[in-house]
């Protein structure tokens, strides 16, 4: 008898031994530690565009993680974010065909690794205690930080990564050409005793992070392998043959950032309006657009007059309103989970144009910042002199219009019929107008060949020193501190589209601390019956304690320190409905209490039983339908 029960016991001590080798041998392999998700959001699988960035990776990257697992004085919140980090990296790791290497550090005070992390410039984010929770990724000799992990910003994780990742392994600045009426470098003194042109703050901080190429407004060509993104900040004046170049720019899948104006302030300030003396122009022109290629896109930009929006007017100096002069909080930006204004608390545009959706482009559109739908246009001139009644003139055309849109896909060209010709001057009197050259083949694209991205701003005035910046000079060097969220929103943009083409319009994650809405909803209906009896009984608590008070005072006025009888008696009397109430208030925290631990138990009960139970129930049904079909045999 004991021989079958020996063998038996054997057997099953082989078969879980059997088992868990071989979980775990498959653990070690790339296919173990994969798995499904079926979560809502696919919250624990990685997007396609970082798949993308890693299919393409041709050079090593290792990610540096600093973490405090054994402190005791980690925060619970910061060991669970540890976990999903954890498994994020595991992910990252999977999926880069062993181009990615993880090494997990824990920088343990005074110890070899707390001086690697200071040495990658992550830093302890406890100023007593050494508390870490940061990466650096690192690939030839190219390396980016991430110096905190912060757990409330899980939903950029991803993000962060990959723009990272796609940053390091990219081994030269990516290169921005800058088409602009301004002279954003700024200019040196012409005259002897002339003060020289500053460069703007904004290109200054560009140049820190990319190549920036002064392309002038007339150049000869626009080569997308060699111009990642193509800036035109303010292009006044731009002639259909720069037009076509940037047509065919965006037709080779490139990717072009504009920002537009209706009315420049900044042109004004810089030397935008006529020398008195000459009558010339002393600047760029106060507008700008492009007129061939909007139209193309399935755009319209309004650059003859100025959007007003009572929503959003800006109280400035003096108690003036300025109707067109906006401020634009979180709730003007409809995309919640876009990169790029997901951070930005509010914008200020500047006697800004706007943007209308018309027919055609075939691509899509996606609003990153809107005007109300009380927005309409008014008079440049009188909106920059903040004319009071504007307010009471205004005129709302009932929508909401677009001031900074993103377009994305596969365009068609604006000049079906090829490059436009140069307009060539009228001959002199006495000369013989020159007979046409043989037209040459028309070989440009009159179609995308890879998909192309355009970002349109309706305003360049945002970006301006005095409008975007508080700029002081400290001993001949100069500060600039933001003011708004203006440069940041530019900062964004131009930093989400050089980063990789797989990134332009990648949104963030969902997180994976869910909200248990049910359960929510049940507390709450716990809380709202057995809330309101505590409520009745703390009010009749607060009653006796305010007549028990009361009487004490009268008895403190009488001639017997005791009081009289009556008073006596009453005292007792409320004392003993103070306990009462107090008794009674304890009872119902408890009922509350009770009812969500035992609410609590089910759910975990759920969780823990009813997989089990499933698996039980389908190996049942299993059973015996095989053997009916034995029986039958």
């Amino acid at each position: 008898m004991k021989a079958p029960i020996t063998r038996a016991a054997l057997g099953i001590a082989a078969f879980v031994a059997i088992a868990v080798l071989a979980n775990w041998l498959v653990s070690l392999t790339p296919a173990g530690n994969r798995g499904a998700d079926f979560t809502e959001n696919k919250i624990f699988t990685l997007s396609d565009g970082t798949k993308s960035i890693l299919g393409e990776l041709d050079t090593k990257v290792v990610i540096r993680y600093y973490a405090s697992r054994n402190a005791e004085y980690t925060p619970g919140q910061f060991k669970l974010h540890m976990r999903r980090v954890d498994d994020i990296l595991k992910e990252y790791k999977n999926l880069s065909n062993e181009k990615i290497r993880i090494e997990n550090i824990d920088p343990e005070p005074d110890t070899d690794a707390e001086d690697s992390a200071n040495l990658d410039g992550i830093r302890s984010v406890d100023e007593q205690r050494s508390l870490y929770l940061g990466i650096a990724v690192s690939a030839l000799d190219k390396k980016v930080v991430l110096p905190f992990l912060n757990p409330n910003e899980e939903t950029m994780l991803e993000y962060q990564i990959s723009k990272a990742i796609a940053e390091v392994s990219s081994p030269v600045k990516p290169a921005i050409g800058v088409m602009s009426a301004f002279d954003l470098a700024g200019m040196p003194a012409m005259m002897p005793g002339q003060q020289s042109q500053q460069p703007w703050v904004i290109y200054q901080q560009l140049k820190e992070s990319f190549d920036l190429r002064d392309l002038g407004m007339t150049p000869e060509k626009i080569d997308p392998r060699e111009i990642k993104v193509l800036f035109l900040f303010h292009p006044a004046g731009i002639s259909k043959e720069t037009e076509f170049l940037v047509d065919q720019y965006v037709l080779n899948g490139g990717t072009v950032v504009a920002c537009l104006d209706a009315f420049s302030v900044a042109a004004q300030m810089i030397g935008g309006q006529p020398n008195p003396m000459t009558g010339q122009p002393g600047g760029a022109p106060t507008s700008s657009t492009l007129p061939t290629l909007l139209s193309a896109w399935g755009m319209e930009f309004v650059s003859d007059k100025v959007l007003a929006d009572p929503t959003h007017a800006t109280l400035l100096g003096a108690e003036r309103k300025g109707i067109a002069v906006l401020s634009l909080p979180q709730s003007a930006m409809p995309q919640k989970d876009n990169i790029i204004t997901k951070s930005i608390d509010s914008i200020t545009l500047y006697l800004p144009g706007a943007f209308k959706r018309s027919a055609g482009g075939g691509v899509t559109t996606n609003s990153l910042v809107r005007s109300s739908t009380g927005a309409g246009f008014v008079d440049s001139f009188r909106a920059s002199r903040l004319d009071p009644t504007l307010d009471t003139s205004l005129k709302s055309e009932g929508t909401a219009f677009d001031l900074v849109t993103h377009l994305t896909g596969n365009f068609k060209t604006a000049f079906p019929e090829g490059k436009p010709k140069a307009e060539e001057p009228e001959p002199a009197p006495g000369e013989e107008k020159k007979e046409e050259a043989e037209k040459p083949k028309d070989e440009s694209l009159k179609e995308a060949v890879k998909p192309g991205n355009v970002f349109l701003i309706a305003d360049i005035d945002a970006f301006y020193d005095r409008f975007a910046y508080n700029v002081q000079n400290f001993g001949g060097m100069q500060m600039a501190s933001p003011m708004n969220g203006n440069a940041s929103l530019l900062l964004n943009l131009l930093d989400q589209a050089v980063g990789s083409k797989y990134l332009i319009g990648s949104r963030s994650r969902a997180a994976t601390r869910r909200p248990f809405t049910v359960i929510k909803e049940m507390e709450a209906e716990f809380e709202k019956e057995v809330g309101g009896k505590i409520q009745e009984f703390e009010q009749k608590q607060q009653e006796a304690i305010s007549k028990l008070q009361e009487l004490q005072s009268q008895r403190s006025e009488a001639s017997s320190p005791l009081g009289t009888p009556e008073q006596k008696a009453e005292i007792d009397k409320l004392r003993e409905q103070q306990v009462v109430y107090s008794r009674l208030i304890r009872e119902e925290q408890k009922d509350l209490r009770r009812e969500k631990d035992n609410l609590g138990g089910k759910i975990t009960l759920l969780n823990v039983a009813a997989m089990p139970t499933l698996v039980i129930l389908f190996g049942l049904g299993f059973f015996l339908k095989r053997r009916s079909s034995t029986r039958a045999r």
